[in-house]
């Protein structure tokens, strides 16, 4: 049977009274939570627990001893006992603690229900102090007297926020501490206002104690409800800091509700804790209904992050529009960029916003409006691009955003007789011809060169030591997986999973196209960190249950272990990694600019390892998560260009069959030659063949039966080297195993024994080859490896052979050992 869930009460109205939003919030906070906390609501006292994981601070060491700690994980009276000691601090903390309390008791006259002053080292209070300094005798004696009488209490002290009993009732009735300031204070200045003071003096708590008395009621339900949304959440509040903002800013205000106080201007955390309290306050009593009267809306009312203004749409009958499709999408899309993308669909609205009030009626009315008005928006992005206001991509993004919010206007029926774009043209509108193209994708990638790679890796330590093991743990799996920095900050703690080989699977999740439970095969070294990261996890939270915990929890407000990292610090991060590390250069001398080098570039240094390495499209494609070819297809084109300028280079070092260069100075191979080359030419075992006949046949008739080093038409390049030496190989092997066959006939032998001629037409092409290359320049060889290994990378199967489909290749960056 499902449980029935409560559902909050409706948030009173935005003219409420102050007691229906006290009550509102009271209603908001739950039972468990006052007795959590320690609230005392008879004398509104908040006594955390000195073990509670949020509020507490963490306990005194020294036995018997209940404070909580501060420096050097001892208490303010343990530290001066330990200090005049002299004993080693393992050894003092075994010791039972000997100060006395500070602060008030009862008195130890029997029935006596006033307090004693600790400050006189003696348990009575101030009346039976003076009478037993005037008897004379011991203490004991004075304790026994009959004529000793017990005294009722005189009360609270005058001071409204502050706990303890009055002791003196000559003018004011104040307890010793405050009767003692407020003396110091009428020295120093005459004119004191006093009824002022008794209102905003601290109450002068210490420890775990917070005293909410003399606030107003509104305040305190707002501070109590902040409080508790920043313990579910995770956050640890210090008592000392939250104390220090009631006694030393909102009570010296005299505020009546939490948003009157003023801001402090010099104290950064009380500026902190005050924003975040008073933010949590108003959003108890904000309602989707209520936020959409307004010209900015707070995101968090509709579950999304930051906000979304509409202040700069001036034409009320287009605000409206940009309203409505705005609640239409934030309740469709639930991705964590949802309201960055509102934002971008609000500032391309108003550009369109800007164009129409240059109209004489400002395109107030919408029936007079027409195909010319879209031409004139559409003519001022492009002088804004043009003068350099804004880029090509901005420029895209923009009027695709008026378009999304005109045409998605339209479909939801705004243009009715009741809707706000009643009676708008039908010309008005912007098409899918006047959007912009996007600039095509740069040919030379946004993956980062195998060098860059190579030295990211080898100062992982570094970056640790800058900043956590959860931060280099990040990028070495972002690094090896390719994943984007979103989802590998918030994984799981369970993210690791196997699949029915057994082989290590990656489960995430696809945030930005809210894509849950997505699996990516991994390879055991990168399985390994996981592992490792899940066992440091669990060390750092024995008490949390693994479901509930992160992968990589952050160390900021995050004391259950539930967050992740946050993906803008660790991009932060990582550019200060970057930025540490010497100056980053290719293999040829070329430097690397260290603002190309950035954690989404992992993503796109996986995809093309993968592309360069013949990995197909359509299983690269599901690997990266996209919706089509259409993303994954710019991997390949980068490939292609890559490849096309290797086989540039190697091409001039191609030979004929005697071992003669080809194409001599050649450099570079015009689009004709290369298309020539292309169809005019077939594959062969170790080179390409020109023979007329055999390219007709792709390569399936040859008239020579594949004797190559025979023929004219035949010529190799580098990359054949290899399969030219194991060709080499196999005749020599070849020859001397029918040498010692016996049982075969004289005539067979010699016709399967590879011929003399042939050996040596291999030996002396192989050792031309050589040489040539052995002749070239330290910097041309390396250039010549580099595209060699491009070539033979990409290259595909012989004569249009079927592949054995492969398991996915390891292709993770190199680690230092």
């Amino acid at each position: 049977m499902t449980a029935m869930v409560t559902l909050p009460a409706a948030p009173p109205a935005p003219g409420a009274c102050e007691e229906e939003r006290v009550a509102f919030l009271w209603s908001l906070i739950e039972p468990g939570f006052f007795a959590e906390v320690g609230w005392d609501d008879e004398r509104r006292v908040l006594s955390a627990p000195v073990d509670h994981p949020m509020l507490g601070m963490r306990a005194c060491p020294v036995p018997d001893c209940d404070l909580p700690s501060k420096s050097r994980g001892l208490c303010r009276t343990c530290q001066d006992q330990h200090r005049k000691s002299g004993l080693p601090l393992e050894e003092f903390v075994k010791l039972p603690r000997t100060a006395p309390r500070v602060g008030a008791g009862g008195c130890r006259v029997g029935g006596c229900e006033r307090t004693w002053i600790n400050s006189n080292r003696q348990p009575l209070c101030r009346s039976h102090w003076y009478r037993y300094r005037q008897s004379g005798g011991t203490l004991m004696e004075f304790l026994a007297d009959p004529a000793v009488l017990a005294l009722p209490r005189l009360g609270d002290c005058g001071v409204l926020a502050c706990t303890r009993q009055t002791v003196t009732v000559v003018g004011h009735r104040l307890c010793h501490p405050h009767g003692k300031q407020l003396n110091h204070l009428r020295k120093a200045d005459a004119d004191i206002d006093e009824q002022l003071w008794l209102r905003t003096v601290p109450s002068g708590c210490s420890g775990s104690e917070i005293s909410f008395r003399g606030l107003a009621d509104l305040v305190v339900a707002q501070l109590l409800f902040g409080v508790q949304h920043r313990c579910r959440r995770g956050a640890k509040t210090d008592i000392g800091g939250l104390r220090a903002l009631i006694d030393r800013t909102i009570r010296p205000s005299l505020a009546g509700r939490l948003e009157d106080v003023p801001v402090p201007e010099a104290n950064g955390t009380a500026k902190v804790l005050l924003n975040r309290l008073t933010a949590y306050a108003l959003r108890a009593f904000k309602s989707p209904e209520g936020e959409y009267g307004k010209d900015v809306w707070d995101l968090a009312v509709f579950g999304h992050r930051g906000s979304v203004e509409f202040t700069d749409v001036h034409q009320p009958w287009l605000k409206e529009t940009a309203k409505r499709w705005a609640r239409d999408y934030l309740t469709r899309v639930r991705s964590r960029s949802t309201s960055s993308h509102a934002r971008q669909h609000m500032i391309g609205l108003s550009f369109l916003s800007r164009s129409l009030r240059a109209r004489p009626d400002q395109g107030m009315d919408t029936t007079v409006l027409a195909r010319a008005d879209v031409e004139n928006y559409l003519n001022r992005m492009t002088f804004l691009e043009a003068n350099g206001r804004i880029a090509a991509g901005t420029r895209t993004s923009y009027v695709r955003a008026a378009r999304n919010v005109l045409r998605q206007g339209r479909v939801m029926g705004l243009t009715r007789s009741d809707g706000p774009m009643a009676g708008l043209p039908d010309d008005f509108v912007i098409t899918r011809h006047d959007v912009p193209k996007p600039p095509e994708p740069s040919e030379e990638g946004q993956d980062l060169p195998p060098e860059v790679m190579r030295q990211l890796c080898a100062h992982l330590d570094l970056f640790e030591e800058m900043t956590c093991r959860e931060l280099r743990v990040a990028a070495e799996l972002m690094m090896d997986t390719g994943r984007r920095p979103e989802e590998i900050c918030k994984l799981e703690f369970h993210c690791l999973n196997r699949d029915r080989q057994g082989k290590p699977v990656l489960v995430y999740n696809n945030w930005k196209e809210q894509r849950i439970r997505r699996e990516l095969p991994i390879h055991e070294p990168t399985a390994q960190v996981i592992r490792e990261q899940q066992e440091r996890v669990r060390l750092l939270y024995p008490d949390r249950p693994p479901s509930k915990l992160a992968l990589l929890p952050s160390s900021v407000m995050n004391q259950l272990g539930a967050k992740g990292i946050d993906a803008n610090h660790f991009s932060g991060m990582h550019r200060e990694w970057v930025t540490a590390q010497p100056e980053f250069r290719l293999d040829d001398g070329t430097a690397v600019d260290k603002e190309e080098i950035f954690p989404y570039a992992y993503r796109h240094s996986f995809a093309q390892r993968h592309a360069d390495a013949g990995v197909p499209i359509e299983v690269l494609s599901p690997l990266m998560d996209h919706d089509s070819y259409q993303s994954t297809r710019c991997y390949y084109r980068v490939k292609e260009v890559r490849l096309r300028e290797a086989v540039d280079k190697v091409t001039t070092m191609q030979f004929d069959r005697h071992g003669q260069r080809v194409w001599g100075a050649v450099t570079t191979l015009l689009d004709a030659e290369r298309t020539r080359l292309a169809i005019g030419s077939v594959q062969v075992p170790f080179g390409t063949c020109s023979e007329p006949s055999n390219v007709a046949a792709g390569g399936d008739a040859c008239p020579l039966r594949f004797r190559c080093m025979g023929c004219d038409h035949y010529s190799t390049d580098i990359p054949h080297l290899p399969e030219l030496a194991a060709y080499l190989d196999g005749l020599l092997r070849q020859r001397e195993r029918l040498r010692s066959m016996t049982e075969a006939d004289e005539w067979a032998r010699v016709e399967a024994t590879p011929s003399e001629e042939e050996i040596t037409r291999v030996r002396r092409l192989i050792r031309r080859v050589t040489e040539e290359v052995d002749q070239l320049t330290d910097a041309e060889r390396a250039e010549i490896q580099q595209a060699t290994a491009m070539v033979r990378k990409t290259r595909q199967g012989f004569l249009g052979m079927p592949r054995v489909p492969q398991p996915l290749p390891d292709l993770r960056p190199e680690r230092p050992s």
